[in-house]
């Protein structure tokens, strides 16, 4: 081999190698501009996950917020319930001088899930409607009945009980729902009982007491024929007074509410939605068959 074909050959063999070695280079380079790339792409989504999530946080944060600011009551941190405890088993005196029943029960399953404290106040039926009226309780549960005049006055919650109107009369007594207009009837003041008779029968054939207890007392002592009243409070009455029975059928069926001021009406959605949640996991129908039997 002449000298010239060594250094071709030499010559050769040195391009061959650069071209191997700028070969290596160039994918070390392609390599590491991918994992380059590929890192920050990573660490971006990671940043935008996290930003959504903290995006959405707050995003909660701020509707909870939102959700316990939406309504007020009169005091701060309370529940304010106006109710006649005369009417049992919806509300009555107990041996200790509470207030309990099932209207008492379900104000306070609703005032634990709005994260108040129950606070119940008891007076006259009538009382206890205007109390609402006039912005001096948030609520009135006294087994109270949506009427179109109350309808006027007072905003009313979703139902949760359905009452009948039943008529309490003596043993022995004539009396039957046919003649109910010949009769002096007796019922609580302010209740559908006494709006329904009057105007049915007529004022002059209807006497309006404080209470029940006390149009039950009235007709004990011969004041009155009947006396019209809610069926789950006559079946007490009757049970708790010797001679009395209840007339067969209803006289009236109705439902009851809860009543709120006409102008809170973020209060009565906040009811309502606890409400709809106590109906809907069982509580509500546990507390009244607590009270009253499913005969």
């Amino acid at each position: 081999m002449n000298k010239e074909c060594k250094k071709m050959k030499k010559l050769f063999a040195i391009v061959l190698s650069c071209l191997l070695i700028a070969g290596m280079f160039a994918g070390c380079g392609n390599t590491a501009a991918e994992e380059t790339t590929a890192a920050a792409e990573t660490t971006a989504a990671a940043a935008e996950t996290t930003a959504a999530a903290e995006t959405t946080g707050a995003a909660e944060t701020e509707a909870t917020e939102a959700a316990a600011a939406e309504f007020t009551t009169i005091e701060e941190g309370k529940l304010i319930m106006s109710t006649n405890a005369a009417f049992p088993p919806y509300e009555m005196v107990a041996d200790d001088g509470s207030i309990e029943g099932i209207d008492v029960e379900i104000a306070g399953a609703i005032a634990e899930k709005l994260g108040l404290e129950l606070v119940v106040e008891d007076m006259d039926f009538d009382a206890a409607l205007l109390a609402v009226q006039e912005g001096k309780s948030d609520i009135i549960m006294a087994g109270v009945s949506v009427t179109e005049d109350r309808l006027m006055v007072m905003n009313f919650s979703d139902t949760y009980a359905t009452g009948v109107q039943s008529v309490i009369v003596k043993e022995g007594s004539d009396v039957t729902m046919d003649n109910l207009a010949d009769k002096m009837i007796g019922t609580q003041r302010g209740t559908t009982g006494y709006i329904y008779a009057s105007d049915d029968y007529g004022d002059d054939h209807v006497t309006a007491y404080d209470n029940g207890a006390s149009a039950v007392q009235a007709l004990l002592n011969g004041q009155v024929d009947c006396v019209i009243i809610d069926n789950a409070p006559a079946q007490e009455f009757v049970a708790a007074n010797p001679g009395l029975t209840l007339l067969d059928g209803s006289w009236v069926e109705e439902e009851y509410a809860i009543g709120l001021n006409k102008d809170n009406t973020a209060l009565l959605e906040a009811v309502n939605a606890a409400l709809a949640e106590l109906t809907a996991d069982g509580t509500v129908q546990a507390i009244i068959d607590s009270y009253i039997s499913a005969e």
